[in-house]
């Protein structure tokens, strides 16, 4: 009997080129449904919460797939991770609804962006953290930040992602700037996000921390809703992690 399945992932992206499937380069999704295939003896066709970038990693990214030949969760959960390599992990499986659907069906995400900011990044650091020498003002970006809140056309902070849309416009419910010593937590919270938009909102944030801008430029551009310029600039993959899909609010 055919079943529908929900599984939670978490991976290290560093080596690959996002989730999606790309021609000339390996993406998660094709690792995944190679995973699968060698389970199910034919191929497995998995749909994923949503399109991550090159090198961005993710702690609970989501993705719904059917089996002809079902296998209790918890076993498919090892018999997976048996067959992916260390740097992707099925955190959790269970059997799904069949009108579940991992993108459709999701209620908003959440992105961590980490950044480490001293005289010297340690080596070990390097793939999650982005690193900044130059001294922060935290109060300052926290202003930038909360000024993103709410609904708003986001346009001026996304790249253009090749592909038409109905909509630039996206809600953030929530935008925060947290610090622990020399690192910086940037949580976002929102009901979907345009390409890289996450990474060009956090890095105007380094911006207003660095001094080169101010909060209420957030606002203005938020308002002008145009095309992003060299002034919004993009935070480096490595710092940006898929958190958690929301299916309940």
């Amino acid at each position: 009997m055919k079943r529908k399945y929900k599984v939670v992932i978490a991976y290290d992206g560093t080596a690959y080129s996002g989730w999606q499937y790309q021609e000339n380069a390996v993406g998660i999704q094709q690792v995944v449904e190679e995973a699968l295939a060698y389970l199910e003896g034919g191929h497995v066709r998995v749909y994923g919460s949503s399109r991550t970038d090159a090198g961005v990693h993710a702690n609970g990214f989501v993705a719904h797939f059917h089996l002809t030949k079902p296998i209790p969760p918890k076993n498919l959960v090892r018999a997976m991770n048996s067959r992916l390599p260390e740097a992707i992990r099925i955190l959790r499986a269970a059997y799904a609804k069949e009108d579940f659907d991992a993108r459709l069906s999701a209620k908003g995400k959440e992105y961590r962006y980490q950044l480490y900011q001293a005289d010297i990044e340690p080596p070990t650091m390097v793939p999650y953290w982005t690193f900044c020498h130059r001294p922060l003002n935290l109060d300052a970006m926290r202003d930038g930040a909360a000024r993103f809140v709410g609904r708003h056309d986001f346009v001026s902070f996304a790249a253009n992602p090749n592909r038409e849309l109905e909509t630039t416009v996206r809600n953030i419910f929530s935008f925060e700037v947290k610090k622990a010593g020399p690192r910086y937590t940037f949580i976002v919270r929102g009901d979907g996000f345009l390409y890289k938009q996450v990474r060009s909102m956090v890095g105007f944030l380094i911006s207003i921390g660095k001094g080169n801008e101010k909060p209420e430029a957030v606002t203005e551009l938020l308002e002008a809703a145009t095309p992003r310029t060299a002034r919004v600039e993009t935070a480096p993959a490595r710092g940006l992690f898929l958190w958690k899909v929301y299916y309940r609010m």
